[in-house]
């Protein structure tokens, strides 16, 4: 059975890991894919392999910190596909440092990204959600089903030391689902969070692969120290971390028909953490 025949998802941050795994799952199950990413080559790598599924895809490349992107975005989604069903707030990176050590810079770079880029792709959707809704309503007497699923992680859940900008980004999104769900439940739209712990990404992997990403003049190294690694696998009763295809399973549940009745949640897929 596919759950979202015919259904028109965003994913941001979806040339890799959890944001890829998701829109490959997504197509998989009949929806229509608005995929967008910062770095284009890996972007048209990913969406180019979806299409090939026979999956229909859209590519917007950008950087989703630019406040005119997320309009960009919803605009593009519906002048191809003239609807939107599913928004994933997936895109995302760590800038780690501890508290006393940790610069505006660092700070904002995080919060943009993991929060605010979020709010303002909703925003940018919310004249055409709340319309339709509205239409539907008058028409058929209830708006279909719509769905956002913001990305979050323990780190938001619980906190986690060296991650203040990121533990705060990812718990303010978590904040933003369960208020969009007050303010549009009158809408039929389900807002929700998923809040993953250690899944194996570049995000992830041990710091001595050498993984730098550059955002403005900064170079940000990537990954977790080699020892850190193995003292979580310990730590996790499933002894492992998760890969993106388990992580977009728990994405999948938020986005398709069996959480019509569920919202304002939040999900920890962590191993048994």
């Amino acid at each position: 059975m596919k759950l979202l025949e015919n259904k028109v998802a965003i994913v941001t941050g979806a040339a890799r890991g959890i944001g890829r795994a998701t829109a490959e799952l997504f197509a998989q199950h009949g929806a229509k894919i608005v995929m967008s990413d910062i770095d284009p080559a890996p972007l048209n790598e990913a969406a180019s392999a979806i299409r090939k599924s026979g999956a229909e895809v859209l590519e917007v490349p950008g950087d989703i910190t630019d406040p005119q992107f997320p309009d960009k975005l919803v605009r593009s989604t519906l002048e191809k596909f003239a609807g939107l069903d599913i928004i994933v707030n997936n895109a995302g990176y760590t800038w780690d440092g501890v508290v006393h050590k940790m610069t505006d810079q660092q700070w904002q770079a995080i919060i943009d990204c993991h929060l605010t880029a979020p709010f303002r792709t909703v925003r940018a959707a919310s004249t055409f959600i709340r319309d339709s809704a509205k239409k539907e309503q008058a028409e058929q007497g209830k708006a279909k089903a719509r769905k956002i699923i913001n990305i979050s992680s323990t780190s938001g859940t619980r906190g986690n030391a060296g991650q203040i900008n990121y533990s705060a980004g990812k718990s303010g999104v978590v904040g933003m689902a369960r208020t969009l769900a007050k303010e549009w439940g009158m809408f039929n739209v389900q807002a929700n969070a998923v809040a993953f712990g250690w899944i194996d990404t570049r995000l992830t992997h041990a710091k001595e692969e050498q993984v730098k990403i550059q955002r403005g003049e900064a170079e940000i190294e990537l990954g977790i120290p080699g020892d850190r690694l193995q003292q979580m696998a310990k730590m996790i009763p499933m002894g492992r971390a998760g890969t993106p295809q388990e992580a977009a399973g728990a994405v999948l549940f938020f986005a398709s028909p069996l959480s019509d009745y569920v919202s304002g949640q939040v999900l920890e897929v962590a191993g048994g953490m």
